[in-house]
């Protein structure tokens, strides 16, 4: 976990390399964060001493559930498609403490754990003696892939969302 006060190469490599590769994984343009000095970049480290997995993680206040589509009923033989849909959110806020604005992990390592031991490590180092329920933490805009991780992790497709952008 790098923390903003650590010393200040080790924030500068996370920042500029780690995350240039991370955002343009994902599609972000290179958008700074809203706070950094609220900000905990975790990053899973394999065995052969590379970075295989990366997790943005700020404070935040709140976030907005995601809505089921009307009359959508899940089944095990649904068009493939279906997560590259749109998807709609609550305009009422739910109060959260902890944001996700990024999860990444590296190609070839996915499907291995890796994401979910980061939210779990996250859950439980983010507030200082707590271990956060997954109501309380939120994702950033996900991925057609992020929001299959968020629906299986969370437990549901009603997660909560929030926007690093305009942070609250």
């Amino acid at each position: 976990m790098i923390l903003p006060d650590d010393p200040k190469y080790a924030v500068k490599k996370v920042h500029v390399y780690v995350r240039e590769i991370v955002d343009n994984e994902l599609g972000f343009k290179q958008v700074s964060l809203s706070c950094p000095a609220k900000t905990k970049v975790y990053l899973f480290v394999s065995n052969e001493k590379m970075i295989v997995g990366c997790l943005v993680a700020e404070s935040i206040k709140q976030a907005f559930r995601v809505l089921s589509e009307p009359g959508a009923v899940l089944s095990s033989g649904q068009d493939a498609l279906q997560h590259h849909r749109a998807w709609r959110c609550s305009t009422e806020p739910e109060p959260a403490v902890c944001g996700i604005s990024r999860i990444w992990v590296f190609g070839p390592k996915r499907r291995k754990g890796i994401a979910r031991h980061m939210v779990d490590t996250v859950r439980s180092t983010f507030m200082y003696g707590c271990y956060l329920s997954t109501n309380e933490i939120a994702f950033s805009d996900p991925t057609p892939d992020g929001k299959l991780f968020a629906t299986k992790y969370c437990q549901t497709p009603n997660f909560l969302v929030y926007n690093f952008i305009y942070n609250n």
